[in-house]
């Protein structure tokens, strides 16, 4: 039986949406930042997951045929010109109102929340955090984008690249941070001893892993 070409419209229509999608998940995943901490499990964690997972949705559908489901992605561009149009006015809105215009706007007030808890005697670097997140929603996706291998496995190839990029790029740097910390609050007479512990522990989070490895096998 064949498919109704409006369904295959439908179908190329969510597909075309996931790209915005995962944008705005990266968004989120900002905001989540700045209100959760960015903890293991939480919002922060959760929306860059989703980010991963819309991104590389087409790649994920090609598991169904390999389990014995037949689900053909609909090819080719979408002929029912209302579907079409819309999903052009989607991708627009998304490119140029939510990352062209609302990503600074919530950059900018994640910036002044920043100064109100110094203000109120709270550490400022959350808010700094997300509003950099933020502002740098757009490589992040274009990370996402190299990482993506297009193949079944490409969900975990980005997932697996990226924490290969935090653990060797992003760590060393943190790792740095806090040792200026430490010695900022040794100058001010306040606990610095556990900044240089963190500081270390950022450096060997790639050892640590491989030790974890090594003693599970």
């Amino acid at each position: 039986m064949t498919t109704p070409q409006l369904l295959n419209d439908i179908a190329s229509v969510l597909l075309a949406l996931a790209l915005p999608a995962s944008l705005l998940s990266l968004v989120l995943a900002g905001i989540s930042l700045r209100r959760e901490g960015g903890a293991i499990g939480g919002g922060f964690t959760k929306w860059i997951f989703w980010s991963v997972v819309f991104l590389t949705l087409r790649p994920l559908l090609s598991w169904f045929p390999s389990l014995g489901v037949t689900a053909p992605l609909p090819g080719g561009g979408i002929s029912t010109p209302w579907l079409s149009s819309f999903s052009s006015d989607v991708s627009t809105f998304m490119n140029s109102f939510v990352m062209g215009k609302l990503v600074t706007v919530l950059a900018a007030y994640m910036v002044l929340r920043a100064i109100i808890d110094a203000a109120q005697g709270q550490s400022p670097l959350l808010s700094i955090l997300a509003a950099m997140f933020l502002l740098g929603a757009q490589g992040v996706m274009s990370l996402f984008q190299s990482w993506n291998s297009g193949t079944q496995y490409a969900t975990v190839d980005i997932l697996a690249a990226a924490w290969t990029y935090v653990a060797g790029t992003l760590m060393p740097i943190a790792a740095g941070l806090a040792i200026i910390w430490g010695i900022f609050n040794f100058a001010t007479h306040k606990p610095w001893l556990r900044m240089v512990g963190v500081a270390l522990a950022m450096l060997c989070v790639s050892g640590i892993w491989k030790l974890v490895l090594a003693m599970m096998t």
